[in-house]
């Protein structure tokens, strides 16, 4: 119990004072002349103002200062409206006058007698009949006072009859009325539609729970069907203050409770619908969200519900969170909220079965259960699966996992009354850890499929289905003890979508998916490897625990490799199956970050990566992995131009891994990409083909297909017989969702950034450049780049718009730093800005033979790509390739870059330079003046 040194402020004392200050106002005004109705209403209008302003103000010093929790606060705000409300009855009938019996109830929110800072105050006018005009008159002059205290004020003015009517008619106005709470007025009124309400009630309460069971289904589809969302809606996602709400309702309306823990006392019959612990767990649940309600709506300033990312760490600030070893306070702060709304689902799965059978009786069995189901322990009631009498899974843990395996087999639902027995043993699962049956039951429900119900149709692997039930119930945080260390653990930033056991159960839905053949247009090639993996066991358990070391600090792959070399023999992998998830989940990453962060057209980076993987299947495994992964983070990660990245660096490696072509022939790989254009471009004069042929380097030969070299030589041939210094050609490729731009012109110093700088301004993402001289001292430059949405940027304006920015850039008309600034004035929210994202700059000598690696990593903004390059050309260095990748708000730009003399950077004080001038273009103070870009000239080895 909170305590305080001193006392709030009591709701009797402040509801007197009121009355007090308005019988001396009534005073004063009698004294007075007549004739003074408008003076009158705006000095009684002040006395409210003042006691409206009192007792919020109070509600708020009190909760702050930590002597209220969020439970207290709302009711003592409630009680403390009672009074304003109440006062504010007395003092219209007093001026209007009472022509008939009129009830005011507090409905909804208000009728259960809470109210967060900023909520509604839901009231209904009950009277005997059709309201008269006096009746009116009363209740228009409290709204209209009501309103101008500035409250939201819901209501309706009905008879009882019509109270009646109203409620058979719609289930929400039945729902508001189950709240209703006698205020002010005729009290027997109140108790005649109270007495014909309930028995209204009492007659149909299975309409009314399948009316609130659909309600609640529509309210999570929009407000978030998984309670695990990183952006949650505290009250009408799933797993907040509604469900709780939803629950009581059902309880009220079924069996006619008034206070929640009515459901814990011991019924005339039977046992409690909720044991003494699930009804502390759902009090603390409550008082855990309403205190993080209050501090939410304080921190808004209005009624405010989802918990975004910049109000994130400032609510848990407030609630007292703060850093703990490796973990930020609103890492932890998110971690309790997410737990506290699993256990509202949860405590949904215990309580509303329990109130289902005792509002409509216990379930029929199955007149005649298929003799094999009731030998395993199992019958059917309604349809659905429940355990036998006799075989519950207190005596027999091990029939937890067998329900679900024959729910699977059979294509069974589970019943509600079985949901909430693998809630309540869920504990029981511990004596299971190392039992040979029980996680051979496990890893059938992880990897097993389900049987089709189509005769010659491929069974189903839906291990992700029954992976989440098991977490849902808690059973698999107490089977793997290692995962109850990632349950509601949440990465705070914009990338990812769940927490990270809810990302790995999504991610074995994808694997379930690609298994299925449902993903072959996005992902064919993993589509395609997926029936062909000899290690499917290890791939899945693989998935399961790719993430299972985040929030521990250090390196979460290395740790979730030693991890794996314990779990696996534990769930009865073998010694070879047990190795491989232990090498896939230490390397889950490496083909991401070497596609999306590494020139893959750089030999080194290939023969890098095939000694790290070494076979076929791993790299077949690596690559459905990775995939998986990736399409689970969020639905806006994946994209074409990253499943091509993936699919050329998995051929490239695969063809080093079987024997192929070595990497290291480069000559034979040019003289091969020459011949393959020669042949396409046989038509050609052949003095125009040899110029051509010997315009590229061997990194131009080897970093395009056939086809678009043949599209470059057609377009220089055209620019050199046009005598064009400047040519810009756009190529929308839809299948790799982005659209290709090259540019062919004068090479100078800072190209590169003045290009970045048009694109930027043009609302382009650059995900990919590469950066070629020619040997004629021309560049040609190709930018992969994409719309805002992560699309190909198609629209033909906005394509004409393209080309004429770069022209504008190269020739110096565009004032490129005054437009990027206007640019991003405005762009970053503070949601976004919420998300701490440190400067980082990386050097890495050793990932390229010929090339220093940059890899730069800051916050994203619009021409974050030309401040950088802007700086990397100041200092006289060339950048042969550029790749960008965007996670959330943070961007990792890597570059390929040489000196003056085209060799590795590696003095330690040029590197130092480098660092520092990359960390102040990471990081711009707001008046800082543009990064002045040297003028053209023809030095080539100045490339940037």
């Amino acid at each position: 119990m909170l305590t305080s040194p001193a006392a709030p402020l009591l709701p009797e004392r402040a509801s007197s004072e009121l009355a007090q200050s308005l019988a001396d106002l009534i005073g004063e005004m009698s004294d007075g002349e007549e004739g003074s109705e408008a003076p009158a209403r705006d000095a009684a209008f002040g006395v409210f103002r003042r006691h409206l302003a009192r007792i919020q103000g109070h509600v708020r010093d009190v909760f702050e200062q930590g002597r209220l929790a969020g439970l207290q606060a709302a009711q003592l705000l409630g009680e403390l409206t009672d009074g304003l409300v109440s006062a504010l009855h007395a003092h219209a009938v007093q001026i209007n006058g009472a022509p008939e019996p009129l009830a005011l109830v507090a409905t909804g929110g208000y009728g259960r007698g809470m109210l967060a800072p900023f909520s509604d105050l839901d009231l209904l006018f009950i009277t005997a009949r059709e309201p008269t005009p006096g009746t009116l008159r009363v209740v228009e002059f409290m709204l209209y006072f009501l309103w101008d205290l500035g409250l939201k004020v819901g209501h309706a003015t009905r008879s009882v009859a019509q109270c009646l009517e109203a409620a058979a008619s719609d289930t929400t106005i039945r729902t508001t009325l189950l709240d209703a709470r006698f205020l002010a007025g005729e009290r027997a009124l109140f108790d005649e539609f109270q007495a014909r309400f309930s028995a209204f009630c009492a007659a149909s309460p299975g309409e009314f729970i399948a009316a609130k069971q659909a309600e609640r289904e529509a309210r999570h589809r929009r407000f978030g069907d998984n309670p695990f969302l990183v952006e949650p809606n505290i009250k009408e996602g799933r797993g907040g203050l509604r469900d709780l709400q939803t629950l009581f309702w059902i309880a009220r309306a079924t069996l006619g409770i008034e206070r929640f823990e009515e459901l814990a006392a011991e019924p005339r019959s039977g046992s409690p619908l909720l044991t003494e612990t699930e009804l502390r767990l759902a009090r603390r649940s409550s008082n855990f969200l309403w205190t993080l309600r209050f501090h939410l709506h304080y921190v808004a300033g209005r009624a405010e519900e989802r918990l975004t990312f910049d109000l994130q760490p400032v609510v848990g600030a407030r609630m007292g969170y703060t850093r703990h070893g490796r973990q930020d306070g609103v890492e932890r702060f998110m971690r309790h909220y997410f737990l506290t709304v699993r256990e509202i689902v949860r405590i949904s799965g215990v309580l509303e079965p329990a109130l289902l059978r005792a509002a409509l009786g216990p379930p029929a069995l199955a007149a005649e259960t298929d003799p094999t189901l009731v030998e395993a322990g199992f019958v059917l009631a309604d349809g659905k699966l429940l355990p036998a009498p006799g075989r519950g899974f207190e005596s027999e843990p091990r029939q937890m996992l067998r329900l679900l395996q024959i729910a699977r087999d059979r294509g069974l639902d589970l019943h509600p009354l079985a949901f909430r027995g693998l809630i309540r043993n869920e504990r029981a699962a511990v004596v299971l850890r190392h039992d040979p049956e029980a996680t051979a039951l496990f890893l059938d429900l992880l990897c097993g499929r389900t049987p089709s119900l189509y005769r010659g149709a491929p069974a189903r692997p839906d291990g992700a289905r029954w992976l989440g039930v098991l977490n849902e119930t808690g059973f698999l945080s107490r089977f793997l003890p290692d995962w109850a260390r990632i349950v509601g653990q949440m990465q705070f930033d914009t990338y990812h979508v769940f927490t990270v056991d809810e990302h790995t159960i999504e991610a074995v839905r994808v694997l379930n998916l690609l298994e299925q053949g449902d993903l072959a247009e996005i992902a064919p090639v993993a589509t395609g490897l997926v029936d062909h993996l000899q290690s499917r066991r290890a791939l899945y358990v693989a998935m399961l625990l790719h993430d299972i070391a985040k929030g521990r600090g250090g390196d979460h792959s290395e740790i979730g490799a030693e991890i794996a070399l314990e779990v696996g023999p534990a769930l009865g992998l073998s010694a070879e199956e047990t190795e491989m998830v232990s090498w896939l989940v230490l390397h889950h990453l490496l083909l991401s970050q070497t596609a999306f962060k590494r020139d893959i057209d750089d030999p080194k980076t290939i023969l890098d990566l095939a000694d790290t993987i070494q076979s076929p299947e791993r790299l077949r495994l690596l690559l459905v992995l990775t995939v998986a992964d990736m399409r689970a983070v969020s639905p806006k990660v994946w994209n074409g131009w990253k499943a091509t990245l993936l699919r050329e660096i998995f051929g490239r490696v695969m063809e080093v891994l079987e024997g192929g072509l070595a990497t290291t022939e480069r000559d034979t790989r040019v003289n091969r990409a020459r011949a393959a254009l020669a042949e396409i471009l046989a038509d050609w004069p052949k003095p125009d083909l040899d110029h051509f042929l010997g315009l590229g380097y061997p990194s131009y030969w080897l970093s395009f297909d056939p086809p678009t070299h043949a599209r470059h030589a057609a377009m220089i041939r055209t620019a050199e017989a046009r005598h064009e210094r400047l040519v810009v050609s756009s190529e929308p490729l839809p299948a790799r969702a982005v659209t290709e731009v090259t540019i062919y012109t004068e090479d100078h110093a800072g190209l590169f950034s003045r290009i970045a700088g048009a694109l930027a301004i043009a609302g382009a993402s650059i995900v990919d450049a590469r950066i070629h001289t020619m040997t004629n001292g021309m560049a040609l430059d190709v930018f992969w780049i994409q719309d805002t949405n992560g699309g190909a940027f198609d629209a033909p304006h906005r394509l004409a718009r393209l080309s004429v920015l770069i022209e504008q850039a190269l020739s110096g008309r565009l004032r490129l730093a005054s437009e990027i600034r206007k640019l991003s004035r405005g762009l970053i929210g503070s949601r976004m800005r919420a998300i701490h994202v440190p400067p980082r700059v990386v050097v890495d000598n050793h990932a390229s033979s010929t090339y220093t690696v940059l890899e730069v990593n800051g916050r994203d903004r619009p021409g974050l790509l030309h401040d950088v390059t802007a700086r990397i050309s100041a200092l006289g260095l060339q950048i042969a390739s550029a790749h960008v990748t965007t996670y959330g708000v943070r961007a990792v730009d890597v570059f390929y870059v040489k000196d003056v003399f085209g060799l590795k950077i590696e003095n330690e004080q040029r590197l130092l330079q480098l660092r520092t001038a990359l960390l102040e273009a990471l990081t711009p103070p707001e008046d800082a003046s543009p990064l002045p870009v040297p003028a053209p000239t023809r030095r080539r080895a100045a490339r940037g």
